[in-house]
């Protein structure tokens, strides 16, 4: 089978390669799969790098940890999945040598989930990193649902800084999905159309806008729960978030905490990587994932908020560098036929 592989970190174009391997075996309790899209994230990209999150494994490496395909072959002892079965992969890159984009990955069987005939592998490729994340952002609240579901945030607003984003599109859906309100904020005409595509109540485009004002129109005490993709935007995020509320930040750098607002607002401040939430938060994000991509909820495309932007497995080195330069959309490698 054919697969990219890096040896060591560095640029993508200096260091990915394409290589022929032999077939995987399952095992008991994996299950194997055909990958047909294998996707990229920032996380991705990072890891191939040498500056992503460690995980204790050293190249060589297959990067990429999330894809969709078919299932080729089952473990003993597997159940709920057989061959012909379409499937999203969740973290099949993270503590492991062998992520998505090669022909096809063996993982455990809580890794490899379901989804109905008719779901697109473009959704399922788009789901893993970016809406798991989504859905702990969501959940992190202490007086909120542990899962999402219709109606478990009915009666809450929700900020997405960053609607345009591949985890600012999955936290609009999902928020839309569970009942709240959403307000987000992008950079331009073209993302707003983006984020409102995804089904936000409400875009407001920081460059032409005053942000906390519009913030403050629209939400009256203020947003409940804050998704934050930059920690540069903490103060604003403490200047319009409600008493009690809550700031989820998933990306970012180092950053100083104005305390005395926090305090005074009693504000809960959350940082969230999905790749080491708890075995019972992994376990209701992919459920409830599952359930709204499998309701037809959940969708991709550029009608829907988030353009595919795809590479031929061969244009692996380019599929990164189209995310290290932030390309909108969802950036997937076609590596099988469907």
């Amino acid at each position: 089978m054919r697969a990219a592989v890096f040896h060591g970190p560095g640029p993508a174009a200096q260091v990915l390669r394409i290589v022929d391997r032999a077939l995987p075996l399952t095992g008991a309790g994996e299950v194997r799969v055909r990958i047909v899209l294998s996707a990229v994230n920032p996380t991705d990209t990072g890891t191939r790098s040498g500056r992503g999150v460690p995980d204790g494994v050293a190249p060589p490496r297959v990067p990429n940890q999330d894809g969709s395909g078919v299932v080729d072959a089952v473990g003993e002892g597997v159940t709920g999945l057989e061959p012909g079965d379409r499937v999203w992969v969740w973290d099949a890159g993270f503590g492991r040598a062998d992520g998505t984009a090669q022909e096809y990955v063996v993982l455990p069987r809580r890794q490899v989930v379901r989804m109905h005939d008719d779901v697109p592998f473009e959704v399922g490729a788009a789901l893993g990193i970016p809406a798991l994340t989504a859905h702990r952002c969501l959940t992190v609240a202490g007086d909120g649902p542990a899962r999402l579901g219709p109606g478990a945030l009915a009666g809450r607003t929700v900020l997405v800084a960053g609607g345009a984003g591949a985890v600012g599109n999955a936290a609009i859906q999902l928020a839309k999905w569970a009942g709240a309100t959403v307000l987000t904020t992008v950079s331009g005409k073209a993302k707003a159309e983006l984020a409102g595509a995804a089904g936000a109540d409400e875009v407001i485009d920081y460059r032409e806008e005053d942000v906390a004002a519009r913030v403050r129109e629209l939400s009256g005490a203020g947003p409940h729960l804050i998704v934050e993709v930059d920690t540069g935007n903490l103060e604003l995020d403490l200047d319009v978030v409600a008493p009690g509320g809550h700031i989820a930040i998933y990306l970012g750098a180092r950053l100083d905490v104005p305390s005395f607002p926090a305090m005074y607002k009693n504000v809960s401040l959350d940082f969230v990587l999905t790749c080491t939430t708890t075995p019972r938060q992994k376990e209701n994000a992919v459920a409830a994932v599952a359930e709204a991509v499998n309701s037809g909820v959940f969708r991709v495309g550029e009608e829907h908020g988030l353009p595919i932007v795809r590479f031929p497995l061969d244009g692996v080195a380019r599929a990164h560098e189209a995310v290290e330069n932030h390309a909108v959309g969802k950036v997937v490698i076609d590596v099988t036929a469907p």
